[in-house]
């Protein structure tokens, strides 16, 4: 039951050598999910199918997709970066793209997605958080991340809101 709780990174641009050896973490240590990072669409359709197949129990897929499955996919769509759509007045547009980043998610096989970010975009000397945010005013951030991850929820996605706490307000990684 411990392993069931770990998620394992997947590579599926590594081949076939890494996709053996995430099969044996799946059958053998019986893992409990995936992290899609680095390949195409095809290459995860077939990579998360492969290894759900292989599993006694259905396993927990994610991706860590701010602005889409482009963000770690080849040939996937990105969508608006975060600073970009806190500058927008018409916030269902934020929701019409989680609806439609967890159709694009969902047909991948992937079901979870760690994103949005919450955090106030309020040092400028952050070097990670920047167009990440949707902006410099936490009710501004906390509405406009709302709207994303529901248009996900609402759709089938799970959302999970990062960095807490304030990964916004510091000067280093």
């Amino acid at each position: 039951q411990v392993s069931q709780l770990m998620m394992v990174a997947m590579y599926p641009k590594k081949g076939e050598d890494h996709a053996k050896e995430i099969e044996s973490l799946v059958k053998n240590e019986k893992i409990g999910g995936l992290i899609v990072f680095q390949g195409t669409s095809e290459q995860v359709r077939s990579s998360l199918t492969r290894f759900q197949s292989a599993s006694e129990i259905p396993l927990l897929t994610s991706i860590d997709g701010e602005w889409g499955p482009g963000m770690r996919l080849s040939d996937a769509p990105s969508f608006s970066k975060a600073m970009a759509l806190g500058a927008i007045k018409e916030d269902s547009i934020i929701y019409r793209m989680g609806e439609e980043i967890a159709r694009e998610l969902k047909a991948l096989g992937i079901y979870v997605n760690f994103a949005p970010v919450v955090d106030v975009n309020n040092n400028p000397l952050n070097p990670v958080i920047g167009i990440r945010s949707f902006g410099d005013n936490p009710q501004i951030v906390a509405k406009k991340a709302g709207m994303y991850m529901n248009g996900m929820q609402d759709n089938g996605v799970m959302a999970v809101l990062k960095h807490f706490p304030g990964h916004g307000d510091t000067d280093s990684d």
